[in-house]
């Protein structure tokens, strides 16, 4: 199956990763499958300033940042009933306690995962 038509929306996102190569890498996948990325953060302190604020339709989040949970980031976009799809080099069971039935990426991942977790994500949103 082409991974292009995977996505039927495209999306504002928020993205969460304090690794700035792998960061862009998947803000650059972001792009290719059309959807925006309207702002970054590298540490819980912005991402907690954005996440309370910023207009979006879709968070991707990093679980751990520079050795900080990302709980209390997920909690207030949560709060904010809007999608998260977390992306972990820790495997499903490094996903926060609250938030273990969401939907999660494994790093590192394709672009053609991450085309799946949004169009899941959009599906179990309606």
């Amino acid at each position: 199956m082409d991974w292009e038509l995977l996505v039927e929306r495209h999306v504002s996102v928020l993205l969460v990763e304090d690794e700035v190569l792998i960061r862009m890498m998947i803000s650059d996948m972001l792009a290719d499958l059309g959807h925006r990325v309207i702002a970054e953060a590298g540490s819980i302190d912005e991402a907690l300033s954005i996440a309370a604020s910023a207009e979006f339709e879709l968070a991707i989040l990093d679980v751990n940042l520079n050795g900080a949970k990302i709980t209390p980031v997920a909690r207030v976009i949560k709060a904010r009933n809007l999608p998260i799809i977390f992306a972990t080099g820790y495997g499903f069971a490094g996903l926060p306690e609250d938030f273990s039935n969401y939907p999660a990426l494994q790093k590192p991942f394709q672009v053609e995962a991450l085309a799946k977790a949004i169009d899941e994500v959009w599906k179990h949103s309606d």
